[in-house]
């Protein structure tokens, strides 16, 4: 028994980052997100197709991690969550059809990109916002520019407070904290996630601005030495609370339940789904029988065979900003691996922080090499690191204040 419980626990050090090739398979995968968002951020222009950006995201995270492992046949790799462009009140999930109306970008339109890639089954996300046609010469303002940098600056309060030993209701409270400094709330109820092979939504949870019967559900509970976090920031300049409209749920994941379909056309969807997507995210765009798709994706919810993602809005006339990163904790400290610089630059707001506690954690680097080095104040930007312009923002919103 006692040779069983060693072999097991041998088999689950295998599939963390406490194996060097398992950092090296996370952080090829976050070089390969990294990459397709700044291709995408430089296509987020006026009058830029919605289809074709999702199209292009999705393509290039395909194209990219076939690249790699080329001698390892039976490796998995691939998309670990399919590209999606929610634009201003839309929160999250938003990843049209080719069939369906076209959706065009248009100047000022808030933009959230939301992707992710897996190597092995070792996962790394990605979500960034963007203004359209913002810039430092033509600065965003008003409340689209509060929920930007609200947002922003809610995920690298997040990002220190993400560490060995640390609680996770403890980047609940902050996160709650910083964005109601720039007069914005979290989306109720989103949650953010361990990574695990193969696993996208593991067991450990943070969860934003929970109600008192969220805040039973969601245990509280450390992070520990070798876990690896999907950290999500979604913000809204209205009430934080999302809603389905009747806009088409696209994205889907594979559940472990089992049953007997009845329709032809679902068992052929869900079977493409295991052989293609196995327990990754999915979108019915990647079906080259759209038609088929819808009709056997419904067989398949119906009986939670598969899980919507399902399209979420904030009201009309408010604004939703979101930043995800993909965080390691490593032992000398968490290394963060996806998310790119962000250009405050381009945007004014007329709010400043005043929580001290929210000063003092942004004032702090997020950087491990910082941190041996207490007095150094910002570092060159690196992947995963905290980079120039991130200080900058920090230590310009500390002086404003």
């Amino acid at each position: 028994m006692a040779d069983k419980d060693e072999k097991h626990d041998t088999e689950n050090e295998e599939d963390t980052i406490a194996k060097d090739i398992v950092v090296t398979k996370y952080k090829m995968a976050a070089e390969i997100v990294n990459d397709v968002l700044k291709k995408l951020i430089e296509k987020c222009e006026t009058n830029a197709k919605i289809q074709d950006l999702c199209d292009l995201g999705d393509q290039l995270l395909t194209e990219q991690t076939n690249k790699v492992f080329k001698t390892k046949k039976d490796m998995k790799k691939g998309i670990a969550f399919p590209t999606c462009i929610s634009v201003n009140n839309c929160i999250c999930h938003f990843s049209p059809l080719k069939s369906e109306a076209d959706s065009f970008l248009k100047e000022g339109d808030l933009v959230k990109i939301d992707l992710g890639a897996h190597i092995d089954g070792f996962i790394a996300v990605v979500a960034h916002s963007l203004i359209v046609g913002a810039t430092p010469e033509n600065k965003a303002t008003g409340r689209k520019a509060d929920v930007v940098l609200a947002a922003h600056l809610a995920s690298e309060v997040a990002l220190r407070l993400v560490k060995p030993g640390s609680e996770v209701y403890s980047v609940t409270d902050a996160i709650q904290k910083a964005t109601e400094c720039y007069k914005c709330k979290p989306i109720e109820g989103m949650v953010s996630h361990q990574l695990q092979k193969h696993v996208i939504d593991g067991k450990k949870t943070i969860v934003q601005n929970p109600s008192e019967a969220l805040r039973k559900e969601y245990e509280k509970c450390e992070f520990e030495v070798h876990e690896v976090y999907a950290i999500d920031v979604i913000v809204s300049t209205g009430e934080g609370k999302g809603r389905e409209s009747d806009i088409r749920t696209t994205v889907y994941k594979k559940k472990d339940t089992i049953y007997n379909l009845k329709m032809k056309a679902s068992r052929q969807f869900y079977s493409e789904v295991e052989k293609k997507y196995g327990v990754m995210p999915f979108t019915l765009r990647s079906f080259e029988d759209e038609i088929k798709a819808k009709m056997g994706v419904v067989e398949c919810v119906k009986h939670q065979l598969v899980e919507p993602f399902n399209v979420l809005f904030e009201r009309e006339n408010e604004f939703v900003a979101q930043f995800k990163f993909t965080v390691l904790l490593m032992p000398n400290g968490p290394m963060k691996i996806t998310g790119l610089p962000f250009d405050s630059s381009s945007y004014h707001s007329e709010q400043t922080i005043e929580d001290e506690e929210i000063k003092g954690l942004l004032a702090a680097s997020a950087s491990r090499k910082a941190a041996k080095k207490k007095k150094k104040k910002a570092e060159k930007a690196i992947i995963g690191g905290e980079d120039a312009e991130t200080a900058a923002v920090a230590e310009e919103v500390v002086a404003e204040t």
